[in-house]
């Protein structure tokens, strides 16, 4: 019940089928607890959180007036490969970790919004003024963590409708934050958009949908939509204790509806279910690299060593469906779309936000002269998004597992060292 209705495709990174090496022995899979109920599985959520939040700052202290956003890009990726191969370098039970990007580095301007992120041929030059959104994935043993964060490029002060989005976007966030809690529905969350937005003279984006997120899975199937619309629907649920979501909040100064453009599709993920022999050498030769290095995950074509390859494999390989492309959005030129996104824990001790950056400088260079008005969603923002504090007892028991969360990290940094 995802939504299939939905006419474009949701913002947010698709399902990553766990390849069958994977599933291979189907009782240790079946044995072992994948959900926040494992501490382990905490620690490797907390792990890829911490690299996004340090590659999301790095790029954006990159985004600056008349850089290249196919150099941000590849940047990006560099230091989510570089950071995930420093940890779990040890084989478990004789089998390697998988660890690395879950989703490229994507940065899309002003109206573009979705997953821009260009060949180098095909680049484009960040202007001051410019509206930057940044977008990235990495995982630790099929555990994502995601994040999104806009930036306006330069120092000036910014009181326009560039404002409002990124203002609307924001609050909008901090509501959702403070609203996916154990007991509350994924409806409520969609309700604030909407009234948040409105507040902000803004529409969120349709067909952007905020997913739960499992072991390899980043598309699971409880969904918040960011849009109400009556040819969308998706079923009403309520939030559960061990569970794991990414909240992803996309709002425009338009309409809110996203067309293709004609800039190339760069992001890709392989359909593990369809096969076809491929005609050219090339073709082929692509295909291999695609099914050795990015089996299941979603990749760009910047990472593809041939770029020739990748031009001439990418064409045939989605003439035979062998790929599932991540389309470039826009809204109408003059408008401009805001974005953020974060990975939330539902512990047992409150949700715990792992990824997402504050608004930082921003906070004083956007000023819109829009605020929340809504009194019930003033009351929500104005509530504490800490998780709550447990009993002493537990929480000094908390206190020894994070010491040995950060023993266990610092052993892993020494093995990948000694690799």
């Amino acid at each position: 019940k995802r939504g299939s209705n939905l006419q474009l495709p949701p913002l947010v990174l698709q399902s990553l089928v766990p390849s069958h090496s994977r599933m291979s022995d189907h009782e240790e899979e079946n044995e072992e607890v994948a959900d926040l109920s494992n501490p382990d599985v905490t620690t490797k959520y907390r792990t890829a959180g911490d690299i996004i939040q340090k590659a999301l700052q790095k790029v954006i202290e990159a985004c600056v007036a008349d850089a290249d956003i196919a150099t941000i890009c590849e940047m990006g990726d560099k230091i989510m490969e570089e950071e995930t191969g420093k940890l779990y370098n040890k084989k478990v039970k004789d089998k390697k970790i998988e660890k690395g990007i879950a989703f490229p580095t994507c940065v899309s301007v002003n109206e573009i919004f979705g997953h821009f992120s260009p060949m180098k041929g095909e680049s484009r030059i960040l202007k001051a003024g410019d509206v930057a959104k940044i977008d990235l994935a990495c995982h630790i043993d099929g555990f994502i963590a995601a994040a999104a964060h806009t930036i306006i490029i330069g120092d000036e002060k910014v009181e326009d409708k560039r404002a409002d989005a990124i203002m609307a976007a924001w609050n909008c966030a901090e509501a959702a934050l403070r609203l996916v809690q154990v007991g509350n529905t994924n409806t409520q969350i969609t309700q604030a958009f909407g009234k948040i937005t409105e507040d902000f003279g803004c529409k969120p984006v349709q067909g952007v949908l905020s997913h739960q997120m499992k072991k390899f899975v980043i598309d699971g199937n409880k969904v918040i939509i960011g849009a109400e619309n009556p040819e969308d629907h998706v079923d009403e649920f309520e939030f559960e204790a061990n569970e794991v979501y990414c909240i992803d909040v996309v709002v425009s100064t338009g309409e809110g509806k996203g067309k293709e453009t004609e800039l190339r599709h760069t992001v890709y993920k392989r359909q593990v279910d369809t096969s076809y022999m491929l005609k050219t050498q090339k073709a082929r030769q692509f295909l291999s690299e695609v099914q050795k290095r990015f089996p299941v995950l979603p990749f760009s074509l910047r990472a593809i060593e041939d770029e020739q390859v990748a031009r001439v494999g990418i064409s045939e390989a989605k003439r035979h469906g062998l790929l599932e492309e991540y389309p470039v959005l826009k809204e109408k030129d003059g408008e401009f779309v805001a974005q953020f996104k974060f990975t939330v824990l539902l512990l047992p001790g409150g949700t715990k936000k792992i990824t997402g950056l504050p608004l930082g400088p921003m906070e004083k260079l956007v000023v819109s002269a829009k605020a929340v008005t809504d009194e019930e969603m003033k009351k929500v923002l104005a509530s504490s998004a800490n998780p709550k504090k447990q009993k002493k007892k537990k929480a000094g028991a908390k206190d020894g597992e994070d010491k040995e969360d950060k023993e266990d990290k610092e052993g892993k940094e020494g093995d990948a060292k000694e690799t």
